[in-house]
């Protein structure tokens, strides 16, 4: 049986496809776990991957069927009450462009859609405008608190 910290080490994983190094993956693990904690939840399974607009634009369109740029695409693997597990495929030239529109850095945008793709996996939506409310107080709340 593997302890806590173990699990630590390996529930959360980061790649990159086609960029560079993005983030201190230490640091935003410990964050992402105090969001879950917060949340009560736990993950069994998360991976980031961190890519082009192109890379994801390509997702977008094989698996949802959607012909548009997007920052963030989440698949969940895992039922409603159960531990965390998905993949949450993030675009770096998207969060470039959008930090440059709303006037934040590229590392506060990047880690605002880190915690949306979390969120959405704990189970929020934002399909609607409360929704979308909800979502970015949960996203403002988590970037200030942790």
């Amino acid at each position: 049986m593997s302890t806590r910290a173990e699990r630590m080490d390996t529930d959360i994983l980061f790649f990159k496809e086609e960029v560079d190094e993005v983030i201190n993956e230490e640091l935003v693990k410990k964050w992402l776990h105090q969001v879950c904690n917060h949340e009560n939840k736990e993950i069994e399974n998360l991976n980031y991957i961190f890519c082009t607009d192109s890379y994801l634009l390509d997702i977008n369109k094989e698996y949802l069927k959607h012909f548009n740029y997007t920052d963030v695409i989440t698949f969940q693997y895992h039922e409603p009450g159960e531990s965390i597990s998905g993949d949450i495929f993030i675009s770096t030239d998207r969060v470039k462009e959008n930090a440059i529109s709303y006037n934040v850095t590229f590392e506060d945008e990047l880690r605002r859609v880190i915690v949306h793709g979390l969120l959405h996996l704990i189970g929020y939506k934002d399909s609607d405008e409360d929704q979308k409310k909800e979502m970015r107080n949960k996203e403002d709340f988590y970037l200030k608190r942790f």
